[in-house]
């Protein structure tokens, strides 16, 4: 029975085959032509990275930076991270620091559940999803996981949470106060960030 014949008899049948929706259909909603940050606050970008303690315990990261300053956030490990967690450490930082107007994230489970999206509905902020397969769509915190991954994950033993915890944490404040970046005009990202607040208040 050849491809022809098949398909007439589906047709004089009226059979039909319900076409599959992807689940996460809200992650297509990407903008076209992100514009780049322009001021602190702007534009946060966060993402996960995995590793693991000295015992071979897995642990997840959640890191958050400033996609404007470059500034490194928060860089917090947990046993594993659930929506909740997400939440938790976003109204944390909201609190100290004030609230990003959009927020660059993958398709990951945390960040495309109910839970996400109503903080952000809550408090006003956007949430731009990456396109599938296209982490360039979020590059900045891409490059900065690499670079965590080099200098401080591949280069430490953790011997508990609450080690990783304090090495992670003695590695983002080196990295915001003592490392110039070149992207920043040679200087470090708290010193690009408090010019950035400067040249605000004086405008």
């Amino acid at each position: 029975m050849n491809a022809k014949r098949v398909y007439r008899l589906y047709a004089e049948e009226g059979l039909t085959i319900r076409s599959k929706v992807p689940r996460r259909k809200r992650a297509w909603r990407y903008r076209v032509g992100r514009p780049r940050a322009v001021a602190p606050n702007e534009v946060w970008s966060m993402d996960f990275v995995s590793d693991a303690l000295f015992d071979g315990r897995p642990i997840r990261i959640l890191a958050v930076i400033d996609a404007h300053t470059r500034e490194a956030l928060s860089i917090a490990p947990r046993a594993n991270f659930r929506a909740f967690d997400v939440v938790a450490e976003l109204d944390g930082l909201a609190r100290r620091r004030g609230r990003p107007k959009a927020l660059k994230v993958d398709n990951g489970p945390e960040f495309a559940g109910r839970m996400l999206d109503q903080w952000a509905h809550l408090n006003g902020v956007e949430i731009d999803f990456s396109r599938p397969g296209k982490p360039t769509d979020n590059a900045h915190i891409e490059a900065f996981n690499s670079r965590l991954r080099a200098e401080c994950l591949n280069a430490s033993w953790f011997l508990s949470l609450a080690d990783a915890r304090d090495r992670l944490e003695a590695w983002r404040t080196e990295y915001n106060e003592e490392r110039p970046h070149g992207s920043l005009g040679n200087l470090t990202p708290r010193a690009f960030a408090e010019q950035a607040q400067q040249a605000r208040r004086v405008a």
